[in-house]
């Protein structure tokens, strides 16, 4: 029902369009590209958009088009991994902090605004620095910075909801802390945890991409969007489209996630729902 009111959304379906399309080159890139992201032909070098080239070659004559279609596995496996671990691990703070309360709530609130004092990309890159460079050491960097905030938000959902009827009907049959958290009180925290997450998943692209731009993400010649920028950056002047398409394809992916994390916001907000 929301996902049949979600795509009779303007924005929506917009968003849904342009993220598909990005799913189906994720899903399918190796299969779609016309050329492998990593063969080298440097007799082509730094051609320009052409017939043979859409988006035109690289420094190593690679064409972009296919690094751009087949990266989008790699950002957006980023972008899905790190929310997974934000939310899981926001779950295993603020679950019992929301539901126990009392110091163990104290605690391990003082563990989310230590980690919410930092800035999300400053901490992300004090634990890439720590862990070393890579992307899956990426993805598991922005997904603890997104941790704190996942951890209040579940946290708040937990307290609003447990003097409900439902909490105490469940108490009242006996039934145990851990079932009345994931039985009762998980599942109907879970619509503003799913907008966050949504919405987080354009925050992470773009971290990740910060990081490999940064070289502490993907490594060459992986074609994570991120890292393409950092190659093209030397080549910004003589051969624009090299930042060009993986800086559009950053764009739009956020954008895309964007429209539809508002969206599904708006559809799940009851208050909204009730004017």
């Amino acid at each position: 029902m929301t996902f049949s009111r979600l795509v009779r959304t303007p924005a929506a379906a917009v968003g849904l369009a342009v993220l598909g399309a990005f799913i189906v080159a994720a899903a399918l890139g190796p299969i779609i590209a016309p050329f492998s992201p990593y063969a080298q032909h440097l007799d082509r070098k730094l051609q320009s958009p052409s017939a043979g080239h859409w988006f035109g070659t690289d420094e190593f004559g690679r064409d972009i088009f296919s690094r751009v279609i087949v990266g989008s596995r790699f950002s957006l496996s980023v972008g899905l991994v790190s929310v997974a671990v934000g939310v899981i691990g926001g779950l295993v703070l603020g679950g019992p902090a929301g539901f126990y309360r009392g110091n163990l709530d104290s605690a391990l609130m003082t563990v989310c605004d230590i980690l919410l004092a930092f800035p999300g990309i400053l901490l992300a890159l004090a634990i890439v620095a720590t862990m070393g460079p890579g992307l899956f050491n990426a993805m598991l960097a922005v997904g603890i910075s997104s941790i704190p905030i996942f951890a209040r938000l579940i946290r708040a959902q937990f307290l609003a909801l447990y003097e409900s009827v439902m909490v105490e009907g469940a108490r009242a049959i006996g039934a145990s802390n851990a079932r009345i958290m994931l039985a009762h009180l998980l599942p109907n925290s879970l619509g503003p945890v799913l907008v966050q997450a949504f919405l987080r998943i354009a925050s992470a692209i773009l971290m990740a991409a910060t990081l490999s731009f940064l070289g502490l993400g993907a490594q060459p010649p992986e074609p994570e969007w991120g890292a393409m920028l950092s190659a093209a950056r030397t080549f910004v002047l003589v051969a624009p489209h090299l930042a060009i398409a993986p800086g559009v394809a950053i764009t739009l992916a956020i954008i895309a996630i964007n429209l539809v994390g508002d969206s599904l916001r708006d559809l799940l907000d009851p208050r909204l729902n009730s004017q």
